[in-house]
Parts: C-alpha cells; structure tokens; sequence
C-alpha cells in the first residue's frame, strides 16, 4: 500500500502582541496555494490542525484559540508607495473553513518585522541603527498600517524592556499606525454603518438592547455590561465555561451583523466568524487580571471584554483596540460614555490580562464621524523558522 509522503514548505512561527501564526513568504507556497481558493484554504488548516473535534490542534501549528489558529501571507506590495502586502486567515478551529473576513492588529505587528527577516523590505530603507518604517498594505481590508520596527545593527531588534500585559516576557517596542481605519472595506464604508452612534438592538430571545456599531479597525458590536448581566471584569472562564453565555454572545453578534449590513441571512454569520467582534463596556472598577495582577479603577478609563471566534478573548484583539479607542474618541458612543464621556484622544482600558492604551483622533466631515488614524504599541518575537511540513495530498 502505497502513501503520500509529507512535503515542506518554508515557514516562520512567530508571536505578534497577544497572537500567534504560521507565515509565509508568497513565493515559497506551493503553486496551487499562490492564488485564493481552496487549496489554500486546505492547506492552511492542515498547517493548524484544523478542523479538529478535539479542539485540541495536537496535530498542527494552532494553540486550539482563536488567538493561535493564524495564518499569514507576505509579498512584495502591489501598491504603490508601501513596502509589504499582508494577507492574513483565521481559520476555525473545529470547522473546515478559513476567515479572510478581517485583519489581525496584533499580528500587524509581526507583519512588519517579518517584512524585513524575510527580505521583503528594500534594503536602502533599513537603517543600520534606528527605526525601520514598514509600510504594509493590509489586502483583507484594503487598508495601509504603519510599523516602526526597531533596528540594531542591521537586524530587527526583539529584546527590549517594553511590557505588554497578556505576553509573559518584555521585548522591544514596536509602534503602529492604522491609517484611515474608519471603515473596514466594506459596501457603505461609513464609520457607523447604521448611521447612529447608540442604536437600539433587537436581539431574538434575548430583548433590546443598547448598542454602538461601528466599523473602525475591525467591525465591532458594544454593548454594556449591566445591560447584559455582568460587571465587565470577568476573566475567560466565567464566560467561556458557559455554553449559554456564549450562545447569547453570538445571537448579539449575528444580531449586530444584520444590522450592520455584513451579512444578510442569520445562517451566513455560521460562515463569518472573524467579524463582526462583540464587546461588553462597563466604567472603571477594580478587578484581579488573569495574571493575578490587581487593576485599579483609577489605572483605567474604562473596562472592556471582547470575544473572538466564539469566545471571550484572553487580552484584547489589535483590530478590536483600534475599534475601542476610534469609539472612545466620539462623544456619546457606548464606549465613549462608559469612560466618562466628552472628547478624548486616546484611551486605558482594562481587559482580562491587564491594561492597553490607543489612542485616536476623530473628526465630523459633512456630518460624518471620520478617524485618520490610531495608534497603539505592542512587540514582536520570532519562535522558530524553518519548514512546515504537511501531506502531500492535504491540499
């Protein structure tokens, strides 16, 4: 009996702010796998270990979490004026489909310093010392991100004193902008695409329900804590512990889905997993992160849990931060009134590891809120490189 023998493909593993992910230089995929469609969907969940009904990834590169079933694709950029192409996929962790719904701001990050490991970067912008500027064209939003890499002799610098709750070891500091993250690529284009700042959400078998809708960074539904049962600082295993919990999380997202015109059947949203995000707001108050790090109300402005994939998120999403600080920096907004309301530019805000600061600038144009950019640090770290190895006859 004959079998397929495995084949290997260039690789690199790689921690970027609170992610993990397998990426890969375009040109070093097999032929097949160059272009979308299903091999490469194929491929990719092969490489994690997906789908598994384990939810356990023993036979892949995943972490069985929605922040480490992560794919990414670097090229060359087809745009003018930037540096990188980056493509990234979630891919489900017990289904067999991959989400190129949205972008990873977390694994924006990395998506810079692997632009310059990998050679991706002209070598004339790379300064022997100092800060690398990588621009990088985001192709699942259609959006331009900003890294500021650091740079030591040559080489991107990964040891650093920067901390970042939610990562267990400093590392060196990378800065990024979103740029025009008002809106995530999608038909409207409209910062709130509902039109209104506070809509009130009809959710079936759950009531009406307060909610901010908006499209910054990663389409993201608000709602408030109290409104929904909880006080906000609640860590991972109180939600993720409770299959109820998380069905009534998702019947507020494909709610919110509808609404914001992402989707237009609830069965859709089953396909659609990555976006939109779902987020509960609450004001400040003391709380214990996962870490057993003590938060003080006064440390933070506001508090935040998010889920991602189906559930609550060990830190904070990098898309969902920029969605955060662009909905802190419009008065009136869930978010905004939760962290006592009025213009601000940037915003604190306590998750289940610990604290995060973005900051963002918003602007009405025509009646229009608008935002030209977000900022926030985080780092990266490369893990290993080599090869990934998977059957040949996965893909």
């Amino acid at each position: 009996m004959s079998h397929v023998p495995q084949i290997k493909i260039p690789a690199t593993y790689i921690r970027g702010g609170t992610s993990k992910g397998v990426f890969f230089r375009l040109q070093d995929l097999p032929e097949s796998c160059q272009v979308p469609g299903a091999a490469r969907d194929k491929l990719f969940m092969r490489v994690i270990g997906s789908p598994d009904p384990y939810s356990a990834h023993i036979d892949g590169m995943g972490g069985a979490t929605s922040s480490t079933s992560k794919c990414v694709i670097l090229s060359k950029s087809s745009q003018p004026e930037h540096d990188v192409d980056y493509l990234y996929g979630q891919v489900s962790i017990d289904k067999a489909f991959v989400d190129w719904s949205g972008n990873c701001g977390n694994l924006s990050t990395a998506a810079g310093a692997f632009a310059i490991h990998a050679g991706l970067v002209d070598p004339a912008r790379i300064p022997e010392n100092g800060t690398c500027v990588v621009r990088i064209w985001q192709a699942n939003i259609q959006k331009t991100i900003i890294a500021h890499v650091p740079v030591t002799n040559g080489q991107v610098q990964e040891t650093g004193d920067f901390e970042l709750d939610g990562v267990t070891f400093p590392a060196a500091e990378i800065v990024l902008e979103f740029l025009d993250p008002s809106d995530d690529g999608e038909e409207g284009g409209s910062m709130f695409p509902t039109g209104n700042l506070v809509d009130e959400l009809e959710v079936p078998g759950i009531g009406t329900l307060k909610a901010t809708m908006i499209a910054a960074g990663i389409p993201t539904v608000f709602v408030n804590a109290e409104d929904i049962g909880y006080q906000g600082t609640e860590l991972r295993e109180a939600i993720n512990g409770s299959p109820e919990a998380l069905a009534r999380f998702e019947a507020i997202r494909v709610a919110g889905a509808l609404r914001m015109g992402l989707i237009k059947t609830a069965e859709e949203a089953a396909t659609r997993q990555h976006t939109p995000k779902i987020a509960f707001v609450s004001k400040p108050k003391t709380y214990q992160a996962s870490s057993g790090k003590t938060i003080e109300a006064g440390d933070v402005d506001l508090l935040v849990r998010a889920l991602s994939m189906g559930k609550l998120h060990h830190a904070m999403m990098g898309t969902c931060a920029v969605a955060i600080g662009t909905a802190a920096a419009v008065p009136g907004t869930l978010v905004n009134l939760a962290a006592g309301g009025g213009e601000r530019t940037a915003v604190r805000f306590g998750h289940p590891s610990g604290t995060l600061r973005v900051g963002a600038e918003a602007k009405q144009v025509d009646g229009e809120w608008t935002v030209t950019k977000a900022i926030m640090s985080r780092s990266a770290r490369i893990i290993m490189e080599g090869w990934v190895r998977v059957p040949g006859d996965s893909f």
